[in-house]
């Protein structure tokens, strides 16, 4: 039995610092965009849950990825962030391109959440992708 069990304390270690980065990523992503997604959310803007849904989503991809390839918590840690840098910056652009994003997100506008859920996670297909070495 010992020998089905021998790999838990490295799971252990890896799902808990995953889902720190997670939880981490969440509040942070939450505080930069300026359309403070868990209030809307809490409010039943299904808009704003499309989109912060799709963030955590694209964030999740490529945070697997680093943990499924990483050499070490730390390896695994610093491809997270770099992950997290490119999601924000997905946002960034997904705001660029469609102007008053974050406006239409808090009026609720479903088009607006769906535009932005899913940049964030053809962004974090193609960055998890990238993440093998």
């Amino acid at each position: 039995m010992g020998g089905y069990v021998a790999g838990l304390p490295d799971f252990l270690a890896y799902f808990g610092v995953g889902a720190a980065l997670l939880a981490g990523f969440a509040v942070l992503y939450s505080r930069i965009t300026p359309q403070h997604e868990f209030n809307l959310i809490a409010g039943g803007n299904c808009a704003a849950a499309t989109a912060f849904l799709g963030a955590l989503i694209g964030f999740a991809l490529p945070l697997a990825s680093a943990a499924a390839h990483s050499v070490s918590l730390a390896d695994f840690a610093i491809w997270a962030l770099i992950g997290a840098a490119i999601q924000l910056l997905a946002f960034g652009v997904a705001a660029l391109v469609q102007p008053r994003l974050a406006t239409r997100i808090t009026e609720g506008e479903m088009a607006a959440g769906l535009w932005a859920g899913g940049v964030a996670l053809v962004t974090g297909l193609l960055n998890a992708a990238c993440m093998t070495w």
